[in-house]
């Protein structure tokens, strides 16, 4: 079967994830070594004994989701399950872009840190006497009902468009504050502040986007090998050059994951493995088909050995029934 990986984003994370993997491959355990001589700390103890306070810190949470996304691809490799194409959630495009030949693995990790870096320090100028700036999900609201509440309120943005049916809006703590009512007066099911620590893909982000760019102007960005999707347009993107400035552009306009699996679905995907930590993509695009019932296509959850040898015998039985 032919699949497409989807690499889950900063929101994924948890103590202790990946252990499996780095136990059971010689190449994972090569990868965290790589890394951490890439970035002059120990990611192995952090991904691994770090608090969840520790995961939570942006300038951490960029390199440990990274190299447990691609330590998950790697062991999908040596099951002889790869992708034809590729998409990752905010930060998880950055394994996506490694997947695809477009950034090398000894250049992904200081990028990565440096993306991780310049978004913390812009996101702490934003904090107020009445808490962090950050993120909040709206649920059972159209996207264009959420920008269109949006904009009477100041440093209040839509920040992602998940599904159909699910927004995530960024802002000071003042301001989504101030969305969070009136997004419930429009009618929203449910509003969830999360766990993250800045209101990323917004142009509060501003000071990030300008930090990265001199960040990035030095670092190569070759021809994707296979369609890679950007968040940014929710389309396949052909240049380096253009996935470096869309790179950029990411941190500072919305992240259009629900034009990226139509995308994907229209492009002629097969089937979608979550290749990385937790179900987040999988419960996404399980929203994505109840506006979609015709698509007739399932999102496998491989983050662990278990899901990754569970997906194996899947495949070795398709094999025997077709054979």
């Amino acid at each position: 079967m032919h699949y497409s990986f989807l690499y889950p984003g900063q929101g994924a994370q948890f103590p202790g994830m990946g252990r499996d993997l780095y136990d059971h491959s010689e190449s994972v355990r090569s990868l965290f070594k790589l890394a951490s001589d890439q970035v002059g700390f120990d990611v192995a103890a952090l991904v691994f004994d770090g608090s969840e306070d520790d995961l939570k810190s942006t300038d951490n949470t960029q390199i440990a989701m990274t190299v447990v996304n691609i330590a998950a691809a790697r062991v999908l490799q040596e099951f002889n399950i790869t992708a034809e194409r590729v998409a990752g959630f905010s930060l998880g495009e950055y394994a996506a872009l490694v997947d695809a030949g477009v950034l090398d693995v000894r250049t992904v990790f200081p990028v990565v840190r440096a993306r991780g870096q310049v978004m913390e320090a812009a996101s702490r100028t934003l904090d107020g006497a009445d808490g962090p700036a950050g993120m909040t999900a709206v649920l059972g609201l159209g996207y264009d009902t959420v920008v269109s509440v949006l904009k009477g309120i100041p440093d209040a943005y839509p920040g992602i468009h998940n599904s159909p049916a699910q927004t995530v809006v960024s802002g000071t703590s003042s301001a989504l504050t101030a969305a969070e009512a009136a997004l419930k007066e429009a009618g929203a099911r449910r509003i969830i502040r999360l766990k993250v620590s800045g209101p990323f893909h917004s142009p509060l982000m501003d000071q990030a986007r300008s930090d990265f760019a001199r960040e990035l102007a030095a670092v190569p960005f070759a021809d994707p090998r296979k369609p890679v999707y950007s968040n940014v347009t929710g389309k396949s993107v052909e240049s380096g050059d253009e996935l470096k400035r869309l790179c950029v552009q990411q941190l500072v306009s919305p992240v259009q994951w629900t034009q990226t699996m139509t995308s994907m679905v229209t492009d002629g995907v097969m089937g979608f493995v979550e290749a990385g930590p937790g179900t987040v993509l999988g419960g996404l695009w399980n929203a994505w088909l109840k506006t979609n019932p015709d698509v007739m296509l399932q999102c496998s959850s491989a983050g662990t050995l278990e899901q990754i040898e569970s997906l194996v015998a899947l495949e070795r039985s398709r094999s025997v029934i077709s054979g």
